[in-house]
């Protein structure tokens, strides 16, 4: 699933599209692909006409992008699920295999939503002000990722140690810090030299500021090249996938040699997923 860099590589690629062009045309071609949305398809696609794309938006790992005309503002909330692409097109470009919404804009071209999996889907949603930033209602309970303003590393590290659970848990959870999945856990973790198991009111301060700021920087690093692209379902607005993969250092390099201290990488299960983390750089403390 798209964690904060991916994201964050579709949102700043659409942006230039979209902004400021006008919809002419919606069609939902499935129906899964609205499944959130209350109205259904026809109320979102009536409701989108006529509006005009003010801004493609971010708050972690949730994009949304803002329409609107003389008498209504909306926001669309995309969910990109574990599949879930943006593209923009030619509108005389075949239609994808799995193409779920087509979005066709006054400048002849057209956003695609394709979604293979159809875990994915689109609703529109009002917009609310949560510590000085409009949002959109759904993602008013996330808390700022590290790349806002509003993002205090300070109170984060308060309020892991008040959890007091296990320092991977807390770090994937959104309402504390927002935009961090597995991969960039894993990594951040192996950056700050932290065992992911060890319990936060057992870790000083110090620590666990540096597995903030170690995950900020992982992020960083990853949207400059594109974010994590495995197979073709994640691809940038172009098609184009993401080349973090090659800087990985621990996730999905099990048994390989740790890039700091030749120790062979382990895994172990995590949450139905995986932890893969230098049982000598990351020992638990």
């Amino acid at each position: 699933m798209p964690e904060l860099p991916e994201v964050e590589t579709i949102r700043s690629g659409l942006a230039p599209h979209l902004t400021g062009r006008r919809i002419d045309d919606v069609s939902i071609l499935h129906p899964r692909a609205v499944r959130r949305h209350v109205g259904g398809a026809t109320d979102l696609e009536n409701r989108l006409r006529g509006k005009r794309f003010d801004a493609v938006e971010r708050r972690g790992k949730y994009l949304w992008l803002t329409g609107a005309d003389a008498t209504d503002e909306v926001a669309v909330v995309v969910h990109l699920g574990m599949s879930g692409q943006l593209l923009i097109t030619d509108a005389d470009v075949p239609h994808q295999k799995h193409l779920r919404i087509r979005v066709g804009l006054d400048d002849g071209r057209e956003l695609r939503f394709v979604d293979q999996r159809t875990f994915g889907g689109w609703h529109i949603d009002d917009l609310v002000t949560v510590g000085g930033r409009a949002v959109p209602e759904s993602v008013a309970h996330i808390a700022p990722d590290p790349f806002e303003d509003a993002f205090d590393p300070q109170r984060v590290v308060a309020v892991l140690r008040r959890k007091d659970t296990e320092v991977k848990r807390a770090l994937l959870d959104q309402t504390v810090i927002s935009g961090v999945g597995n991969i960039y856990a894993d990594e951040s973790l192996w950056r700050a030299q932290v065992h992911g198991a060890q319990k936060t009111g057992r870790t000083s301060k110090s620590r666990l500021a540096g597995v903030v700021d170690a995950a900020k920087q992982v992020m960083a690093e990853a949207i400059e090249v594109g974010g994590t692209s495995f197979d073709e379902l994640y691809v940038n607005v172009n098609g184009q996938s993401g080349y973090f993969s090659r800087s990985l250092n621990v996730y999905g390099r099990d048994g390989e040699p740790c890039p700091r201290c030749g120790t062979p990488i382990k895994r172990e299960s995590f949450m139905n997923r995986s932890s893969h983390f230098c049982p000598v750089c990351q020992r638990k403390r």
